[in-house]
């Protein structure tokens, strides 16, 4: 194990790591505008929302690890306290990337990026056409601290794609396509087989792998996740439900680890009972 103190290790190392450890983090494209009117469009990844009541986003742009100057988006932001997040997806994160680049400013990102802006209907800054999801934010709080500047916004009008939807006007998680930052050049895309669920136990109370018999929290097959799986049901199967799934078996088990092993079978396609009938039986 690589154990680091921060303060004892150059910043920009640190900065890798920290980047290359925590992640995949969600895309803040912001758009700005200074006083003089002049718009620009730049990405962060420190960035998240953080309530809903009230809507809270923050993201920061913190100082050039190139330069160690203020970006154009901190000193818009000064001027005029108002920004647009707009979210990306796979379709147009070639064209975000390019609009990183630092350029002078005064130059519109819009245009060399390629981007079709569009007006806000409650602030100043311009949207991207191009994202699924746009929100329109006023700045109710910028925090410096160091290098770092926190952006504090309040979700004034958000603006969704009804491509995006699904049949009860949700967002559609695959139809949306997201992109999300890791450390150096990575991206990380969530679609297709990179999503999966885990229904949450908010309503609900798992027994917990304490109560799972010790046999088989010792197995060499089930894996963390696995115990985890069987750990949040909320109640084991009956000697009954045991007796019928065993029924519809067709196959036998020589030793546990067979039995673990198609236990295994069972809780990689989310079949948390019938799991729980064959390491029971």
């Amino acid at each position: 194990m690589l154990s680091i103190i921060p303060t004892e290790i150059p910043m920009p190392l640190l900065h890798q790591y920290l980047l290359g450890g925590v992640g995949p983090r969600p895309i803040c494209f912001a758009s700005t505008v200074d006083a003089q009117g002049n718009h620009n469009l730049a990405p962060f990844s420190f960035f998240n929302v953080f309530s809903a009541k009230p809507p809270i986003a923050i993201f920061s742009p913190n100082l050039s690890g190139r330069t160690g100057q203020a970006k154009d988006t901190h000193l818009n932001i000064k001027e005029v306290p108002e920004c647009v997040i707009n979210i990306v997806n796979y379709n147009m994160v070639h064209q975000m990337s390019l609009a990183s680049s630092p350029y002078p400013k005064g130059t519109s990102e819009f245009t060399k990026a390629g981007f079709t802006a569009i007006a806000s209907d409650l602030v100043k800054p311009m949207r991207v056409k191009e994202s699924p999801v746009q929100l329109e934010c006023k700045v109710f709080e910028l925090k410096e601290i160091g290098n770092c500047n926190l952006v504090m916004c309040e979700i004034v009008k958000i603006h969704i794609d009804e491509a995006i939807l699904d049949e009860k006007k949700l967002i559609d998680q695959q139809k949306i396509d997201l992109v999300a930052r890791m450390g150096g050049n990575w991206y990380c895309r969530a679609h297709g087989d990179a999503l999966f669920e885990i229904e949450k136990p908010i309503t609900t109370i798992g027994i917990g792998i304490d109560v799972i018999p010790q046999h088989i929290r010792n197995s060499s097959v089930l894996t963390g996740n696995n115990l985890g799986q069987l750990g949040n049901i909320e109640v084991l199967p009956t000697s009954q439900e045991i007796e019928n799934f065993s029924k519809t078996l067709t196959t036998s088990f020589k030793n546990d680890t067979e039995k673990h092993q198609y236990a295994k079978v069972l809780l990689d396609t989310n079949k948390v009972h019938e799991a729980w009938c064959v390491l029971l039986n």
